[in-house]
C-alpha cells in the first residue's frame, strides 16, 4: 500500500502521519550494533550502552559454532549472555 498523493496538504499530512507513525515507532529502528564481542564458554556480561532498559537483542554475526541465549532479565545497562563455546560475535541491541 502506497501513500496517497492526490490529497490536499492538510488531508495528506493526516493520512501520511497515520500510516508512517506505526513504522517509525518500531523499536528495531533504534538498533545499536556492538561489534566483536568475545563470549566465553559460560556467562558473559556486556554493557549495551543504550542508556535505558533494552527491549531485545539479536546476533548479527558469530565467528564459530555456539548456542547463545540471554540468561538474565533485561536492565538499563547490561546484557547477560550464556554461550556454549568461546566465540566472537556482533550483537544488535534495541
Amino acid at each position: 500500500m502506497g501513500l496517497p498523493i492526490n490529497l490536499t496538504l492538510p488531508m495528506m499530512q493526516t493520512k501520511w502521519k497515520s500510516q508512517l507513525d506505526p513504522v517509525l515507532a518500531n523499536s528495531l529502528n533504534d538498533v545499536s550494533i556492538i561489534s566483536n564481542i568475545p563470549l566465553i564458554d559460560g556467562v558473559t556480561v556486556i554493557n549495551h550502552g543504550l542508556g535505558r532498559t533494552q527491549q531485545g537483542w539479536f546476533l548479527v554475526d558469530i565467528q564459530g559454532a555456539a548456542t547463545v541465549y540471554r540468561s538474565a532479565p533485561f536492565n538499563s545497562s547490561t546484557l547477560t549472555l550464556t554461550s556454549s563455546a568461546a566465540v566472537t560475535c556482533s550483537i544488535g541491541v534495541f
